[in-house]
């Protein structure tokens, strides 16, 4: 995330809802693992998984934020900002693994209203009743999924780089998950050989060198076996519920910002507008 774009989020935390230059909109009413190695939680769709994060804590009292990472991330996308925030702001930062992500477990579901429980379901546990959400890609529709069905728990939203209305279908999601599924690796090899291999095979299919390390960062080892550590059954059996979005009939009154790449394919701001019932008094902001 860029500097701009850690400057807009501490002054939406210090002053508000942040609107900017030109490029600002005010919008007012409106695993399948190797080797046998399983983490499957076998819990109902109902039941919420144990989600791990990290906590970043600052020496203010204000309301903590948490931080909500994209698909095919972790928790660990977020750490730099995080701990320029805590030095920023002296809040509390808890940088979040959604449920078949990263080291949390793994489960045959993938909706939102399945990763806001979760959600939930850890702040409850952490007793923080009130918190700033703040989600890129994945993670903002489920903290807008959260600020919309858990009206008092959410005090402010920053949503980057997604809309509420439904995902592109012109993504890439499918041929990733696809490429990802192929890579074969021999086991007890050295880890930098590993990675060489498996982004060698991506190579084909994946042209971007940056999204290849990307997804390389969900490789990992255990004893010996390598394979990937997001859950890519699951998330290909629900790529339709991560690229879609949950209907409400409610409204989310927080400050929220929307925080939106010039070049971004994943949402344009006119998508907004139909959503405009939902978040009032929205900021929506374009990083060149």
């Amino acid at each position: 995330m860029s500097n701009f774009a850690m400057s807009a989020l501490c002054r939406i935390l210090t002053r508000g809802v942040y609107c900017g230059p030109s490029s600002c909109l005010s919008v007012t009413g409106f695993r399948d693992f190797c080797s046998g190695v399983s983490r499957l939680d076998r819990a109902g769709s109902d039941s919420p998984v144990n989600l791990t994060y990290d906590v970043f804590d600052g020496k203010g009292d204000s309301t903590p934020l948490v931080f909500l990472h994209g698909l095919f991330g972790s928790k660990s996308n977020f750490h730099s900002i995080a701990k320029s925030l805590v030095q920023r702001t002296g809040r509390k930062v808890l940088t979040v693994d959604a449920r078949n992500h990263g080291k949390s477990p793994h489960s045959p579901v993938l909706t939102y209203e399945a990763m806001t429980h979760d959600l939930t379901h850890l702040l409850g546990q952490l007793h923080i009743g009130k918190c700033v959400l703040i989600g890129h890609s994945m993670g903002g529709k489920v903290a807008m999924t959260t600020a919309l069905s858990q009206l008092s728990l959410v005090e402010r939203l920053v949503v980057v780089d997604i809309s509420p209305s439904p995902t592109s279908a012109h993504t890439s999601f499918h041929a990733y998950i696809q490429a990802m599924k192929e890579v074969k690796i021999a086991s007890n090899i050295p880890r930098s050989t590993a990675r060489r291999l498996a982004e060698d095979q991506l190579r084909k299919i994946v042209k971007e060198r940056s999204v290849r390390q990307f997804l390389l960062t969900n490789l990992e080892e255990q004893n010996g076996h390598y394979g990937w550590r997001i859950n890519l059954e699951a998330i290909s059996n629900h790529l339709e519920d991560i690229m879609g979005f949950p209907d409400f009939n409610n409204t989310y009154e927080g400050p929220t910002l929307f925080l939106g790449g010039s070049s971004s394919i994943a949402w344009d701001y006119k998508d907004l507008y139909f959503k405009e019932n939902q978040f009032e008094g929205s900021t929506i902001c374009f990083l060149g």
